[in-house]
């Protein structure tokens, strides 16, 4: 999420805000920060949807399409990022109940050619050690700034973006420390390739899209740089942190480079319908659950985030800990956080990957909406 890879103030936009007929009591709160990420934050458009328990709202701000104005709907697909993590992590602890993968598995035992003695469990876990392959010099030349038009449609495959980051030192030894890597999450996607005999597409579509009805939920296969279905545009800085910086419409890109780290493509709706399963324990078992969830403190990342296996936990203000993963990719960031049980969840994404005024980035935006959402006097 933050950080140099995933990780237009436009004068006169309108301010959109909406709400479902079905929801029972509009959360102000939330609205509220939804408008000031566009006439603040000069984001070009914003979105969220809550769930809690039976109630349903959904709100936005601002528009999913600069040149025509059109308003961003609830159906709108975008991508997001490293949520993909999330759905990986499960596929892999599916595995795991199934007797097909070890948690505690060398990673040589499935890749003999990698060349690390971490494990999958210390991949799952941001404890490997591993080099993250876009911190690799020559990868960011590629994909921030300018340079980043010139590249957004070639194609990698998960195995040069393995060798890019081997070819680099480990940060620490495998089980010593925690360091967020995208190279964890190639290799997990990797491992249950050669696990299942299938692609991660297939196991993603069979174990979780397909049983939850996540109609607006995708991986994208192969060079597919498109978003199938209704969509609004994805805007961005190309990464250069100048607030008069060019505004780029990057909708259309092959995210291959982000893979089993960062690739799919969802709505809140359906991110928010994963995510209460997936909270509720109806996707695990209940010792996969239990992995999943214990977590370790870490640094460097989120403000006051613990991290488990695939999923993060973050406490707010007012002291209460919401679980959930977030993700972002050029033009598009996401987050979705909710309590424990999966009954209170809050999904959201703006369609721009900056954010001015009072916050660095689309991370102040959201946990300005977790806040107004779960730290609200009932």
């Amino acid at each position: 999420m933050r950080g140099p890879v995933i990780g237009l103030l436009v004068a006169g936009v309108l301010l959109a805000g909406s709400t479902t007929a079905a929801s029972a009591a509009a959360p102000a709160g939330v609205q509220q920060v939804l408008d000031r990420a566009v006439t603040e934050g000069g984001l070009p458009g914003t979105i969220a949807e809550v769930r809690d328990g039976g109630r349903r709202w959904f709100g936005t701000a601002g528009v999913a399409d600069l040149g025509t104005g059109r308003l961003r709907q609830q159906r709108d697909r975008f991508r997001i990022g490293s949520t993909t993590k999330t759905f990986v992590a499960t596929v892999m602890l599916q595995l795991a109940a199934e007797h097909k993968v070890g948690l505690d598995d060398p990673v040589e035992r499935w890749l003999p050619s990698v060349g690390t003695t971490a494990t999958v469990r210390q991949l799952l876990g941001q404890t490997s050690g591993i080099f993250n392959y876009v911190q690799d010099p020559e990868l960011l030349a590629t994909y921030v700034g300018p340079a980043f038009m010139e590249h957004r449609f070639d194609s990698v495959t998960p195995e040069q973006l393995v060798r890019i980051a081997m070819a680099h030192p480990p940060v620490f030894e495998p089980g010593t420390d925690w360091a967020y890597s995208n190279t964890n999450y190639v290799l997990a996607g990797m491992i249950i390739e050669r696990a299942t005999g299938r692609t991660l597409a297939t196991e993603v579509t069979r174990r979780i899209i397909r049983p939850l009805g996540l109609t607006g939920t995708s991986m994208p296969v192969g060079d597919d740089s498109s978003i199938s279905g209704p969509h609004g545009r994805h805007y961005s800085k190309l990464l250069v942190p100048d607030p008069d910086a060019r505004v780029y419409d990057v909708t259309e890109m092959n995210p291959s480079w982000g893979w089993g780290a960062g690739n799919m493509i969802s709505t809140t709706d359906d991110l928010a319908t994963y995510f209460r399963a997936l909270l509720a324990g109806r996707l695990l078992p209940p010792a996969q659950q239990r992995e999943m969830f214990t977590t370790v403190p870490t640094h460097g990342w989120l403000d006051n985030s613990t991290y488990g296996l695939g999923v993060a936990s973050v406490t707010l203000s007012c002291g209460r800990t919401v679980w959930g993963m977030g993700g972002a990719i050029h033009g598009s960031w996401s987050y979705t956080f909710g309590i424990r049980d999966g009954r209170h969840v809050l999904t959201t994404n703006v369609n721009g990957d900056w954010a001015n005024g009072p916050w660095h980035d689309p991370i102040g935006v959201f946990t300005d909406e977790l806040e107004a959402e779960f730290c609200r006097a009932e």
